[in-house]
């Protein structure tokens, strides 16, 4: 059984396939219109903000797969 690290490194591997084709680039493209990834999810209404910010903190979550795994200092 593959530990919580290796699940997790297979997971982020998957996201970068996926969102490094040019279709996985407008997608991305597309999410961060749609999940105020260049706005502010203020409103006055707090029941519309949180569900801004539900949907800007998915996106902010493929983002973070995204990244490079940063390597530990020895």
């Amino acid at each position: 059984m593959p530990s919580q690290e290796e699940i997790l490194k297979q997971a982020r591997m998957r996201y970068q396939v996926l969102f490094s084709s040019k279709e996985g680039q407008e997608v991305m493209a597309d999410l961060e219109n749609r999940c105020a990834y260049h706005v502010s999810t203020f409103s006055k209404d707090a029941y519309e903000m949180a569900f801004l910010e539900g949907q800007r903190a998915v996106l902010l979550f493929i983002k973070s797969m995204l990244k490079p795994i940063p390597k530990e200092k020895k």
